[in-house]
């Protein structure tokens, strides 16, 4: 089996619209959190969202593409763009058709949808855009990519709600692992603060409803109440170890593991034994022939929910017997849905970079439900070689990836 390196990375986040703000987002302890603004929501009990502040896409895309984009493809599109900037990769016209994009969402051009039905319902169906199905499809972000950098070989999109980034780059890794891609562009995007997207997850009861932003989204606090939504997009460029060494591309870490499961439980509600999360992190384990107690760091889903912690506790003590640092950042950016494990797995690159654990910001209740070892409101220097990433989503599904730093 081939070994699978990561060359490059672009994110678009409620922390910053680069993987270095972002990454100094972290580090700030900074929460991304505030009222909405994308629309008026005075008469939604929920008041605060994770939003993306300042993008300007045609500051990378030109004035028709910046119109009739939908935001999740925009955010996809510069996302990328920053990682094959950093990737330094150019492929000759043979090599493109060794060269994927596995892109994920959770709920894709909601925005688009939103909108059109409006100009339906107010001025007819015959003033539908003909741009309407090609803005909404969650496969049109995947398209685009490929589009932008002739990405000639395997495309596809990934829709496993909150677990789909995660999924996207452990498809993605295994593709080039197993000979069928040298190169894969892979990971998440989202933009669904919307007023159908909040009013539904509202009416599920999953979002929280508070309006203090340092009180919102607190992972594993007994305090915790729902989740923030975030969005954005990040991108990682995979590449095969000699493919990348040949080219002496910048190796940022190796990707080692991919797990994934599925409760076949409940439609959104997790097991409460946490038995399919236990499953994906082995089945991650077992991937990367790494055994639990070489894992320094798990960056847990996390996502502020009360049935989602307590279970995401039960499996993480289900598969480690060491005290492994945990930690969420869902408390810097939000839950970003279908790129939450996109952006989670760069932050994971970042930490073996810096060889610093993101902290869970805004802890201030212990919960005897979720007794982990947490890193809590400061970040924690140590030394990582193995760092795992989890994403857990409605429909039951479960994904672990297992990150390592970059060693000869």
């Amino acid at each position: 089996m081939r070994r699978v390196v990561i060359t490059g990375m672009g994110a678009i986040s409620p922390l910053g619209n680069d993987c270095a703000s972002t990454w100094r987002g972290i580090e700030e302890n900074r929460c991304g959190i505030g009222p909405i603004t994308h629309f008026d929501c005075s008469d939604f009990k929920t008041k605060l969202a994770a939003e993306v502040k300042d993008f300007h896409p045609e500051a990378y895309l030109d004035k028709r593409a910046s119109r009739f984009n939908d935001r999740f493809v925009q955010f996809a599109r510069v996302a990328s763009m920053q990682a094959m900037e950093q990737s330094q990769l150019h492929l000759s016209d043979e090599e493109k058709h060794r060269f994927g994009v596995l892109l994920a969402s959770g709920i894709g051009g909601i925005e688009t949808i939103e909108t059109s039905e409006k100009r339906l319902m107010e001025r007819g169906n015959s003033r539908v855009s003909p741009y309407f199905i090609p803005m909404a499809l969650i496969n049109l972000a995947a398209g685009q990519v490929a589009i932008d950098h002739q990405a000639q070989g395997y495309c596809s999109s990934v829709v496993t709600a909150c677990a789909a980034g995660t999924n996207a780059i452990g498809e993605a890794f295994h593709k080039i692992r197993d000979g069928y891609q040298d190169v894969m562009l892979a990971g998440g995007t989202e933009a669904s603060i919307t007023p159908l997207a909040v009013a539904g997850f509202q009416s599920m009861r999953a979002l929280h409803t508070g309006s203090d932003k340092n009180r919102a989204s607190i992972p594993f606090d007994k305090e915790r109440s729902g989740f923030v939504m975030g969005e954005g997009a990040a991108m990682l460029v995979l590449e095969e170890y000699e493919h990348a060494k040949a080219r002496k591309a910048p190796i940022l870490a190796e990707i080692v593991g991919y797990g994934m499961s599925c409760d076949a439980y409940h439609i959104t509600a997790p097991r409460k034994d946490g038995y399919g999360a236990i499953m994906a992190m082995k089945n991650a384990l077992a991937d990367a022939e790494c055994s639990p107690d070489q894992v320094d760091y798990v960056n847990a889903h996390g996502t502020s929910t009360p049935l989602n912690d307590s279970s995401e506790t039960i499996a993480l003590k289900g598969v480690f017997d060491h005290p492994v640092y945990v930690s969420s950042t869902k408390g810097n950016t939000g839950h970003m849905l279908g790129a939450a494990g996109a952006i989670e797995a760069m932050l994971c690159v970042e930490a073996l970079q810096h060889q610093l654990i993101p902290a869970t910001i805004s802890y201030k209740v212990p919960d005897p439900a979720c007794d982990l070892n947490l890193v809590c409101n400061e970040n924690k220097a140590a030394d990582l070689t193995y760092v795992m990433s989890n994403s857990l989503g409605f429909g039951g599904h479960n994904a672990s990836i297992i990150l390592k730093k970059m060693e000869d």
